[in-house]
This record gives C-alpha cells, structure tokens and sequence, in this order.
C-alpha cells in the first residue's frame, strides 16, 4: 500500500500570500494537485496542513483525502514530512512525499515513479531531469524511525543521501519535477505553462 503525502502547511513568506490558493488552470495550484495525486495509482491520500488550513480543507474537501494538521509548521517542511510519516496507517509500504506548490506534476510521473518502485525493491525512488534531482519521492517505510528522527538542518534529504544504493532515479522528461513556486516569478513561470504534463501526452 503506497500512501501520497500532500505537503501544504507552509506560510509562503517569500510569496507574500497563501500560494497555495492562487488560481491555476481554473483551480487553484492546491487543487490541481489533489488532482493528479488523486488520479494516480497511489492507494491512499493525505495531505499535511498548517497555515490557511480551514481554506485549503475547503477548496479539496471533494477530493477524498484525508487531511492532518501539523502544529509545529513554522518550524519548516521536514516537520510536516514527519507528520505526514507518523499519520499514515499501519500497513503503508512506502510513502510518495509530493509538494503542495508543484501544480504541473502529473498523475503520470506520479504512475511512473510507483511502477519504478514496484518493480525494482529500491527503497528511495526519485524523479531526475537533466540529472537534477526533484520530487515526488518515494521513500520505504524502512526508513520511518530515520526519517521522524532527522535533524532540520539537514533536512528529508539526509535520508536520501545516507542510502545511496537504495535510491532509484527515475528520467523524466519534464522540468516540472525540479520546479516549485517559491516567489512570483516562480508562478508566472508555472502560469505560462498551465497545462499539467500528463495532458500533454
């Protein structure tokens, strides 16, 4: 049982308003990606709150996923990874992390990375393009005691980079995986190119 964990609790300082509520595609960025995670081959959905949470509830409350809040977000996203880790259920194999600001990540890259687990056992699957390593990323409930006791200057990356022949990079060929909305020219970026990548197909 693979579970996707919506990372959205962030208070988008360097945006200067909740991006997560902007609008894109005739949604709003949360929405297009409750979207594609929830079109994909995932078996269960949850997405990890903190600021603006009675908004974002509401603009996904038709998606089915189950939402949790963090009380620690301001401390930053590795504490959001952690609550996401500790609220999936008993029985989760392994949990795909995604961003909550990367609207153009589509149920397919989401697909293909899961297939990728599948497939090869490797407990740390990650998308790459031009050998840039981006998310989603799938990471092994053998890591969960790892993961809840990492520092915060190090990050969830300290995972991947202990475990370097247990990570799968996966090539996929769309920037979208290395691309989140951090400042306004980030969105106007993201606007430009609307369409999510798996309609493009």
């Amino acid at each position: 049982m693979i579970w996707t964990i919506i990372l959205a609790a962030g208070e988008s300082k360097r945006m200067g308003e909740p991006k997560m509520l902007l609008p894109f595609g005739g949604k709003t960025i949360i929405e297009a990606v409750a979207e594609s995670v929830v079109s994909s081959e995932a078996n269960g959905f949850l997405i990890v709150l903190g600021a603006e949470r009675e908004k974002i509830k509401e603009k996904i409350k038709d998606y089915g996923i189950r939402s949790v809040f963090n009380p620690d977000f301001q401390s930053g996203m590795l504490s959001s990874v952690k609550c996401g880790f500790k609220a999936v259920p008993e029985g989760t194999r392994a949990v795909l992390v995604v961003l909550g600001d990367q609207p153009r990540i589509s149920s397919g890259i989401i697909n293909q990375l899961i297939e990728a687990y599948k497939k090869t056992g490797k407990g740390i699957v990650l998308p790459v393009f031009e050998r840039e390593r981006g998310h989603p990323v799938i990471i092994d409930m053998k890591y969960k005691e790892e993961v809840e006791n990492l520092r915060p200057d190090i990050g969830l990356r300290g995972t991947v980079y202990s475990h370097p022949e247990d990570i799968l990079e996966v090539e996929v060929d769309t920037p979208a995986v290395i691309q989140d909305i951090d400042y306004e020219s980030d969105y106007e970026r993201e606007l430009k190119n609307e369409e999510p990548e798996s309609k493009k197909d």
